[in-house]
C-alpha cells in the first residue's frame, strides 16, 4: 500500500495531553494513541494545531512524536507537524521527524511574515520540497495563519514529487472542490473541517484530519466507511452539533474537555494562551459528545 493510499481514511491531530502542572502526560498520550488505534483512525499526526505544538519547545515537540512512533509501533502512518516560520526551521523539524520514523510531515505557510504576494508562498513551499527528507502535506488554515494557500499556489507545486497531498482548515467547501480541479488525480485532499467531512467525501475527497476524531473517533471511522448510506448523514449531522458546540472554545479545548468526559485523560489542561473550557461549554460538549455516541 502506498503512503497515498494509506493517509486516505481519517487522520487524527492528537491532542498533547498535560498533567495540571502543565508538564506533558507521556501516560495519558500512550493512552490515547491506543485508543485511536483501537477504533479504527487510520494515521496520526501529532504536532498540529489540535496538538497546541505553538506552545510547545522543540524538544517536547521531538519527544511527542517519539511516544507516537513507538506507540503505534509501525501499525499506523504517522504525520508529523513541522509548523514553523522558516525554511531553515521548518527542515529542521522535518528531519527530526524523518530521523524518528514518521511517514510525512505537514507544513503550513508562514505564519509571522505572512506572503505579500502567493508567489511568496510558492517559494516557501519549493524551497522546503526541494530538501525535504519526507512527503509532505500542505495545511491551509487562515484563520491560524493570516492567509490563505491559492489555490493556483497549490496547483503550481502538486506536481513536485515530495508534495502529496493538502489538509484543508478553511470551511469553504468552494475552495476545497477548486483546489481538487487544480490538482492531479494521485493528489491527496483531506478535509480538516468537521461539520464537512461528509460532503467532501461524497464530492471525491480522499479523507479527512479532524480535531474531534480524537474525543468520537469510532464515528469518523464509520462515516468514513459509509460516506454515501443515510447512516453517514446521520452521523455528521451529530458531528456537526458537536462541532458547532466546541467551536466557542478552540478545538485544543474543546476536544481535551471531551475527551476527559470519556476518561480517555485525566485533566483538560492547556497552556496559555489557551484557557480550558467554562462549565457551560462543558455541559454542551458533553452532550454534544453524547448525541454522537447516540447515533
Amino acid at each position: 500500500m502506498t503512503l497515498q493510499e494509506s493517509l486516505a481514511g481519517i487522520t487524527c491531530p492528537v491532542v498533547t495531553p498535560f498533567n495540571e502542572d502543565e508538564s506533558i502526560d507521556d501516560d495519558a498520550l500512550r493512552t490515547l494513541v491506543d485508543s485511536l488505534q483501537s477504533a479504527g483512525i487510520d494515521a496520526v499526526f501529532p504536532n498540529g494545531t489540535t496538538g497546541e505544538f505553538a506552545s510547545l519547545s522543540p524538544d517536547e515537540r521531538r519527544r511527542i512524536l517519539e511516544i507516537v512512533v513507538d506507540e503505534v509501533d509501525g501499525e499506523l502512518p504517522v504525520v508529523a507537524g513541522a509548523g514553523a516560520t522558516s525554511v531553515v526551521e521548518t527542515l529542521e523539524y522535518i528531519d527530526e521527524a524523518a530521523e524518528i520514523g514518521a511517514d510525512a510531515a505537514v507544513i503550513v505557510p508562514p505564519y509571522f511574515h505572512t506572503a505579500n504576494a502567493p508567489a511568496g508562498n510558492q517559494r516557501y513551499f519549493e524551497a522546503v520540497a526541494d530538501e525535504s527528507a519526507l512527503p509532505l502535506l500542505l495545511y491551509n488554515i487562515p484563520a491560524c495563519t493570516g492567509q490563505e494557500i491559492a489555490i493556483d499556489t497549490v496547483s503550481a507545486v502538486a506536481d513536485h514529487e515530495n508534495i502529496i497531498g493538502l489538509k484543508d482548515s478553511s470551511g469553504d467547501l468552494e475552495y476545497f472542490l477548486g483546489a481538487m480541479r487544480a490538482t492531479p488525480a494521485e493528489f491527496l485532499h483531506l478535509q480538516g473541517y468537521d461539520s464537512l467531512l461528509a460532503p467532501a467525501l461524497r464530492m471525491g475527497a480522499d479523507g479527512g484530519v479532524n480535531a474531534l476524531s480524537n474525543a468520537v473517533p469510532e464515528a469518523f471511522v464509520e462515516l468514513y466507511d459509509t460516506t454515501e448510506t443515510d447512516r453517514a448523514t446521520a452521523l455528521q449531522a451529530a458531528i456537526a452539533d458537536l462541532f458547532e458546540g466546541c467551536g466557542a472554545y478552540g478545538f485544543a479545548p474543546a476536544s481535551k474537555a471531551a475527551l476527559e468526559y470519556r476518561g480517555v485523560i485525566l485533566t483538560d489542561t492547556v497552556r496559555p494562551p489557551l484557557v480550558t473550557v467554562p462549565d457551560a461549554g462543558r455541559e454542551t460538549i458533553q452532550a454534544g459528545v453524547d448525541g454522537v455516541l447516540e447515533q
